[in-house]
């Protein structure tokens, strides 16, 4: 029997893992609106095999370690892009500016790449130790988690939506979450591993999730969304620091499913509560004043 190439099990199966998984989270967040559904649908899904895929791929367990400690520093970079989200649409004019929607996916995409290709040229010119990649990775995850609850804070309409999203739009959606995956695979294997890191978490699926339900749904539920999913991505961060510590300890199958479980108890199911609790508040002081 022929050995399976490496290319397969390094770069073609995570990234058809990541496409299917991924076309779930624009159905949670059309079918639970935006607040169960930013929050659940940002769980740790194409990290998952985006972590195999370089532990695989890299050369050791220090750049192992290192890319993962990097890939918080992408997850803050993805929650200032969601911010952007609910920013530039209020800037511009949420109802009045024709080409608005477009002109948001140039902002947000645009600071994103200029973000991550900043991010990834200081890491190769510097070259930190281990040590110091751990405290930025650490660092970059609190600072997000800060932000997080801050947007939070003050409750957006975040509704169900009322019109299903296209099966034609879930394809383009997992296509390019597998995209996205697949490169990142291939600078990991390339000896690019924060590269890789860094790549894993291109918001392809927020993406997809803001425009196709901005689509068929109105500009509301993914703006609304936008809090949610900022706070439910955290646990990206969470799953990357993890996987950090136990994936060179443990098994691959158990360490990535203990990360996940610990990464979605401590930052999904308690944000949700969280949130929901606020929204009540606010929903009740509302009430009382009107």
């Amino acid at each position: 029997m022929e050995p399976v190439p490496p290319i397969l099990v390094d770069v073609v199966l995570p990234a058809l893992g990541a496409g299917a998984v991924a076309v779930l989270a624009t159905v949670a967040v059309e079918r639970l609106g935006g607040v169960a559904g930013g929050i659940f649908s940002s769980v740790p899904t194409t990290i998952v095999p985006a972590a195999i895929g370089i532990r695989a791929g890299a050369a050791d367990d220090a750049a192992f370690v290192h890319a993962m400690c990097f890939i918080p520093v992408g997850i803050l970079l993805n929650a200032a892009y969601l911010l952007l989200w609910r920013v530039v649409p209020a800037r511009l004019g949420m109802r009045s500016h024709r080409w608005l929607l477009g002109k948001t996916v140039a902002v947000a995409l645009g600071a994103w790449l200029a973000a991550a290709v900043a991010v990834v040229a200081a890491e190769r010119s510097l070259a930190p130790s281990a040590a110091a990649s751990a405290a930025l990775g650490v660092a970059a995850f609190v600072v997000g988690v800060t932000i997080a609850v801050l947007a939070n804070r003050v409750p957006h309409p975040a509704p169900r939506g009322g019109r299903g999203v296209g099966a034609g739009v879930l394809l383009l959606r997992g296509m390019a979450a597998a995209v996205a995956i697949g490169i990142a695979m291939a600078l990991a294997r390339s000896g690019m591993p924060v590269a890789g890191g860094i790549a894993s978490v291109f918001p392809a699926i927020f993406t997809t999730i803001m425009v196709a339900t901005w689509i068929s749904q109105g500009a509301q539920v993914p703006t609304g969304a936008v809090g949610p999913l900022m706070l439910g991505t955290m646990s990206v961060g969470a799953y990357a620091l993890l996987a950090a510590l136990l994936f060179p300890r443990m098994h691959v199958a158990a360490a990535s499913a203990a990360c996940w479980v610990v990464a979605v108890g401590a930052i999904n199911v308690p944000g949700y509560l969280w949130v929901q609790r606020v929204r009540r508040r606010h929903a009740a002081g509302a009430t009382v004043n009107g």
